[in-house]
């Protein structure tokens, strides 16, 4: 098939929905078909064979996006429109498949062009404005309502990419086939040889080459000091502010122990320094800074503890499909975000309290028999239900509901 794909992303971002949509389009080639990429005017090229981007057009004023709906996304996605409706015009697609509010879209689209369209669902669209405090409007959640509901009933097929988000769509419509993918970042050729790689290469191609002891020296780490490493996004709903309590009580007893944070933009750095520092623990605290993707499978190997502290939410973490990969112990909450996918055999659960954050820390990094016994079977949990063979078989069935046309139903009330 021919597909045109709106992405309203930076497009590549080292973001958790660009890294879904960059493992959708490589799956999608490596199973023969070819992707028109319809997207923002943002980000770094990440040429593949059978992959052509076409960028809107950048509203004035804006240089970039942030993580999450806001007010500059209007604008952006006006333009986006405009510029896929263009694409519609000139090519000849055979399904229109849609992330995010780009369904809103992709739904008109597909409809124009009589084809059918796939609804590739990152999120629930009303849950994203309560989880980045967005608006407290009833009515704008009201319309995100409306608009879910209206496109998955309308969609040929809906993808998502966590058990939650399943129970979302078959709620709404369950006779719309819907497809889980998780989005486990290390699905892809190139992470079987670099274990918990993103599997996005980097400028050149290939990974980051270096060393553990050469990454430690670097962050003003001794080799033989435990190290939590934290990698992701700084937005609130991850959850830092409970991992810099909780290693407040980690500090009082391992002196020795870093808390190394990679991600994050220069201001988040800035408030989160100063946050660390009124705890006391300023010295104990690494901000490593936003890392090239192709960097962080050295960072995983380096660490002694892998950390995911969030607090909401229910969709599964990307960072967590990375970790399984690493063969190093992982300490998360106990909450739906996390076990939908880790259990206490593949990871060191734990009460979203300072506290019980802090006792988990200190067994991944204090009990060596444990902590490697959780790791190794996270990582045969990787190997197994998240190869990339599985992940091209789940893709290949979404593709399939695509090629049988549509049986007539009658939509609920």
């Amino acid at each position: 098939m021919h597909i045109l794909m709106i992405a309203p992303e930076p497009f590549f971002e080292p973001r958790g929905t660009a890294f879904s949509e960059y493992h959708r389009i490589r799956a999608l080639i490596d199973l023969g078909h070819t992707v028109d990429l319809v997207t923002y005017p943002f980000g770094q090229d990440r040429p593949m064979a059978g992959l052509r981007v076409f960028r809107c057009m950048r509203p004035p004023f804006i240089r970039k996006i942030g993580i999450g709906p806001s007010f500059a996304k209007i604008p952006l996605d006006i333009s986006l429109a405009v510029t896929a409706f263009a694409r519609a015009l000139r090519g000849r697609y055979d399904a229109v498949h849609s992330h995010e509010e780009g369904i809103a879209i992709g739904i008109v689209l597909a409809g124009l062009l009589r084809v059918p369209h796939l609804y590739d669902m990152h999120s629930s669209l009303p849950q994203q404005l309560t989880n980045f405090a967005f608006t407290r409007s009833r009515s704008v959640r009201w319309m995100f309502e409306v608009l879910e509901r209206f496109v998955i009933r309308h969609s040929r097929v809906v993808i998502v990419i966590c058990p939650e988000l399943q129970t979302t769509v078959q709620g709404i419509d369950s006779g719309v086939p819907c497809v889980l993918i998780e989005n486990a970042p290390g699905s892809s050729p190139e992470s079987t040889e670099n274990p918990g790689s993103s599997g996005i290469p980097g400028p050149t191609g290939s990974p980051q080459q270096g060393t553990t002891d050469s990454l430690r020296a670097s962050l003003g780490v001794t080799p033989g000091q435990p190290v939590v490493l934290y990698t992701g996004t700084f937005e609130p709903y991850q959850g830092l502010d409970l991992l810099l309590d909780a290693f407040v009580h980690v500090a009082r007893s391992r002196r020795d122990a870093r808390l190394v944070l990679a991600g994050g933009n220069p201001d988040q750095i800035a408030a989160l320094r100063s946050e660390a520092a009124s705890r006391g623990i300023a010295d104990a605290v690494v901000f490593a800074g936003q890392r090239p993707s192709e960097e962080i499978p050295l960072y995983l190997r380096m660490a002694t503890a892998l950390v995911s502290p969030r607090r909401t939410g229910t969709n599964t973490p990307l960072k967590i499909y990375q970790y399984l990969r690493s063969g190093t112990p992982i300490v998360a909450t106990r909450l739906l975000t996390h076990t939908q996918v880790l259990s206490d055999d593949t990871a060191i659960l734990t009460p979203a309290t300072p506290e019980g954050f802090a006792e988990g820390i200190l067994s991944a990094i204090g009990d060596s028999t444990r902590a490697s016994a959780v790791a190794a079977r996270a990582r045969h949990l990787a190997d197994t239900k998240y190869s990339y063979e599985a992940y091209l078989a789940r893709t290949r069935e979404a593709c399939a509901h695509l090629a049988v046309p549509q049986v007539a139903r009658q939509m609920p009330a």
